[in-house]
């Protein structure tokens, strides 16, 4: 079975049909690359892992939805990340929805247990301004210039946000910041 969507144009040379096709192999080895990463930054904004597991599903099926073509892995991982993190702030951005404390979660059964330390801890109590570029920084590996075209901001205001952010977790750790 495969996913497909056709797009189909209407011109002055009649129609042309266009189809994103990826096969249900194509989609399984995208998601085995990329799973763990767009559940941690769906971890980071969402707090628990059912809301965590919508999110990282809604990601998945808005790449099999657009089919979008990408023109390397690390394309593909940025467009992942910037989908999981604008679904994720769509979801939190509803009246309904309500802040919880990480702290209540943390014994529920999961299907993908996230170990996490004091330091890590930490930074998920950051503003969220600071918490996603410090996360794709120091977890993720992404440079500042990557992080500024993935969440499309200046790069100064991502080094920014990294510098404001070490402060602030210097302060909160002490010692342990290093």
């Amino acid at each position: 079975m495969a996913f497909s969507i056709v797009l189909v144009v209407k011109g002055g040379q009649g129609e042309i049909s266009k189809s994103l096709l990826r096969t249900d192999k194509e989609i399984a080895e995208i998601f085995i690359r990329h799973s763990k990463t767009v559940y941690r930054v769906c971890f980071a904004y969402m707090k628990n892992p059912a809301d965590t597991e919508d999110a990282v599903q809604d990601t998945f099926f808005q790449l099999i939805k657009s089919g979008p073509a990408f023109e390397s892995e690390e394309h593909e991982k940025a467009w992942l990340i910037r989908t999981a993190t604008n679904i994720c702030k769509n979801v939190l951005r509803h009246w309904w929805r309500r802040r919880e404390n990480i702290e209540d979660f943390y014994d529920l059964p999961s299907s993908e247990k996230i170990e996490t330390d004091d330091i890590f801890r930490v930074v998920m109590e950051l503003p969220d301004k600071y918490k996603t570029v410090v996360y794709l920084y120091y977890y993720e590996g992404y440079t500042s210039v990557e992080i500024a075209g993935i969440l499309k901001k200046p790069q100064s205001t991502v080094r920014n946000y990294l510098h404001e952010a070490r402060a602030i977790l210097k302060e909160r750790l002490g010692d342990d910041f290093k």
